[in-house]
């Protein structure tokens, strides 16, 4: 493989851009933390990811967790639940994943809170929050934000440390901004009304993370800028049974 195309020189190049943005923003680079997205992507590319030192994978379908955390158990990888997730599959994640960035109402809060406790375990969360107008976005309501969260509180096995967002699905960059600067204001409104501190934002993707980074992010979730294009588009591929649908 051409060195140009491979996988750790496109690490490198995230990176380095994650760098330049900060700078750009007037912050530290070390106030950015890249979450890669492994979604569709089977157990070869992840160990070639593994071995360049990533070790938090973000995910978007519980059952793919699922598929992917016995043969990559040796990895000591940190599952994270990015998607939005139905509460029958609550189980699963709450066995495998250590954090859940998609928690947007009080039924899959509830729904975890009962499977951790019989985990007997305890995970990072982040509310996802809908800033874009798209009907395809899962969020909760911006104005329910601080509600939400003093709800939260009573549930022990939920440590909430911030939000998270998708921002529309558009080349106009000032309404991509605009979803950024939204979830930046709505989480200072929440901080006032609650007094929790929510320091982290997870926001920006491959497309639009340069944007994130200026408006706040402390997280940027980079899929394809890092493992190349999918092979089977939303389906993910294990290698020994061929593409399986995303929504099996």
């Amino acid at each position: 493989m051409n060195i140009e195309d491979s996988m750790a020189q496109r690490l490198d190049t995230i990176r380095r851009r994650i760098g330049q943005a900060c700078e750009r923003a007037g912050r530290s680079a070390d106030e950015v933390t890249l979450l890669p997205v492994s979604k569709t992507f089977g157990e070869a590319a992840i160990r070639e990811a593994v071995a360049l030192g990533l070790t938090r994978f973000g995910e978007n379908k519980a059952q793919e967790i699922r598929q992917k955390s016995t043969p990559l158990a040796d990895c000591g990888i940190e599952w994270v639940m990015i998607g939005h997730l139905q509460t029958n599959k609550a189980k699963d994640v709450a066995r495998l994943a250590a954090e859940v960035q998609s928690v947007d109402r009080l039924e899959l809060a509830q729904a975890l809170d009962r499977r951790l406790q019989a985990e007997g375990r305890r995970i990072r969360v982040l509310v996802q929050l809908k800033t874009s107008t798209e009907p395809s976005k899962y969020g909760l309501a911006p104005e329910e934000l601080p509600g939400f969260l003093r709800t939260l509180q009573a549930y022990d096995t939920l440590d909430v440390q911030g939000l998270m967002t998708l921002a529309i699905n558009s080349v106009d960059e000032a309404s991509v901004r605009h979803c950024f600067r939204g979830l930046h204001e709505w989480r200072e409104r929440a901080r006032q009304e609650t007094g929790l501190a929510l320091p982290r934002l997870s926001m920006g993707m491959s497309g639009d993370f340069e944007t994130a980074i200026a408006e706040g992010s402390t997280e940027v979730r980079i899929g394809t800028a890092i493992f190349g294009s999918r092979p089977y588009g939303d389906a993910y591929y294990w290698p020994e049974n061929g593409p399986v649908s995303a929504s099996s």
